[in-house]
């Protein structure tokens, strides 16, 4: 329920600020006081678009805040579902600068407009006898039925079916699709994986190959170099094998003599295993270099080959074709695995499809058993509020399950006798229309945990009994949910718990609206003068207070 609405710098209100009961509010005022400027407000915690024209003063900021207690609501997940931390209060703010820019908060973490429209209208519902597009809206029409047959928890049944259909649906669809890819590809995925692996491909076999022909097409000059390299370090005189044991022989000589002389002779001696085992490696790998133009040939074939799966694929290394390679053998596998996997699918589908069935089935039967008595309340509860002639209808269709179910509800109204019930928006007036919509809201109330319904002057063209009559049926409602009513009928107004006035103080250079919560005695003058006028006179005081007490 609304704990706090405060509006600073909207259009005729300087700062206003109410904390409106758990039950009846009731709002009043003279006409143009500024009564549907807050509704103005309040629209803006619903996400309605803003604009820099409504600044009182055009050079501070317009700020709009409610504090909500969510206990009731069970909207947890929807807080968390967008990103936004969940509390027991919850704070709405909306703030349009100077220029024009328009925030939104929620707990004091910036909001988009999407997500404060989903949010705010949980908390709130603001109803006006203008409102005719949410009695035509299908959705809505099944809510109301599902509330007034308490089907909360078959619904819950049939989403979980419904959310086990959609994946099987969507798994199977998806394996479909892929395999009438797969299956148009299959040849052409063969035919590449049997050449792949017909290449006999061997990881880094490239760079092998590569530094092998390398190898052999310099044969020649590597023998020379290498021979070279040999004779340096071992032929018989001034070789460096020679000069390095001439050094051993006469570090050898002194190394007696001190431990520096010791440490010399060791690596020296170090040095000449190391070369010794350097000069047999050269030896080795001199024997090993050989000129074979078979072996050239081969390498340079296979290369060319290698080159040209590369060039093929558009790929660069040898890696890449393995990687590739296993790829199509996974898609191989796949398409070869495909009937069996289409088969379980299928399997899983059906299955899921008729437990949908099943369960829709079951909403569908308990949706139906309370048409007859929805239609009689309503049409009860409105020939109470003056429409003795009204009648509805519900028009009803099974159709494929979809999210909602398998039904296709129409409501059908007339308030006029010898005339059909049709569609919602065909048929019923503004006035009407409020009191059609304010009874079925009635009837959802006593069934589920509304929002804050905030009533904007739905009593309009009625009077006498019939306002009476409303005025209890709002009491009544409002035992179970909190309501904000705008109201110009001193019967509803007597009705309220508290009772707020809206007035216009022109005592500065621009116009301010107010509002101000009435004592007692307020309000029965204020009600008094909804009966007789500015001067009530003491007729209408008792009157106040007759409708006041009972």
């Amino acid at each position: 329920m609304l704990r706090q609405l405060t509006i600073k710098n909207y259009a005729l209100i300087r700062q206003l600020e109410i904390h409106p009961s758990a039950s009846l509010n009731v709002i009043t005022g003279e006409t143009g006081a500024g009564k549907s400027i807050m509704l103005g407000a309040v629209g803006l915690l619903l996400g309605n678009r803003a604009d820099a024209k409504v600044l009182w003063d055009e050079n501070e900021k317009c700020i709009v805040e409610g504090v909500f207690d969510v206990t009731a609501y069970r909207i947890k997940n929807l807080f968390e579902s967008s990103d936004l931390d969940y509390q027991e209060q919850a704070f709405i703010r909306r703030e349009i600068s100077p220029g024009g820019k328009s925030r939104a908060f929620i707990n004091d973490t910036p909001v988009t407009l999407d997500v404060m429209r989903k949010i705010g209208n949980r908390l709130m519902d603001v109803h006006s006898q203008h409102e005719t597009l949410e009695l035509g809206n299908h959705a809505f029409q099944l809510e109301l039925i599902d509330a007034y047959a308490g089907n909360a928890k078959i619904k819950d049944t049939y989403q979980q079916s419904w959310k086990s259909f959609s994946l099987a649906k969507s798994g199977y669809d998806l394996l479909l699709t892929e395999s009438e890819t797969l299956k148009q590809e299959s040849d052409f995925v063969k035919f590449q994986l049997d050449e792949l692996m017909k290449a006999s491909l061997q990881e880094g076999e490239q760079e092998k190959l590569e530094s092998e022909l390398r190898v052999m097409e310099h044969a020649e000059e590597i023998k020379i170099q290498l021979n070279g390299a040999i004779a340096q370090l071992d032929q018989p005189e001034f070789s460096a094998r020679t000069i390095l044991s001439s050094v051993r022989a006469q570090l050898q000589a002194i190394s007696s003599y001190s431990p520096e002389y010791e440490k010399l002779f060791d690596r020296i001696e170090s040095l000449r295993i190391e070369l010794d085992d350097i000069t047999k490696e050269i030896e080795s790998e001199e024997e090993r270099v050989e000129f074979d133009p078979h072996r050239t040939e081969e390498t340079k074939e296979r290369l060319s080959f290698l080159y040209h799966l590369m060039q093929k694929h558009r790929l660069t290394t040898v890696a890449q074709l393995l990687e590739l390679q296993e790829a199509l053998q996974v898609k191989f596998d796949k398409t070869s695995n495909l009937d069996e996997a289409l088969r379980v699918a299928k399997s899983s589908l059906d299955k899921a499809t008729t437990q949908l069935k099943v369960h829709a089935d079951d909403l569908s039967k308990s949706r139906q058993k309370v048409f007859t008595s929805l239609c009689k309340n309503i049409v009860e509860l409105l020939r109470e509020l003056g429409m003795p002639d009204a009648s509805l209808k519900i028009q009803h269709q099974n159709i494929a399950p979809v999210a909602t179910g398998a039904d296709l509800i129409e409501l059908l109204f007339s308030a006029n006798k010898g005339i059909e019930p049709k569609p919602m928006a065909q048929v019923a007036s503004g006035g009407e229309f409020s009191r059609l919509m304010f009874t079925i809201k009635y009837v959802m109330a006593e069934k589920t945990s509304l929002p804050t319904l905030i009533l904007d002057e739905i009593d309009s063209g009625i009077s006498g009994e019939i306002a009476i009559q409303l005025g209890r049926m709002m009491k009544e409602m409002a035992t179970r949910h909190q309501l904000i009513t705008i109201t110009h009928l001193p019967q509803i107004a007597a009705k309220g718990d508290t009772h707020y006035f809206v007035y216009k103080d022109n005592s500065s250079k621009k116009t301010v609206s107010l509002i101000k919560q009435l004592t007692t005695d307020e309000r029965v003058d204020e009600i008094a003068k909804m009966i007789a006028g500015a001067k009530p006179s003491v007729l209408a005081i008792e009157n106040a207070k007759e409708l006041i007490a009972n």
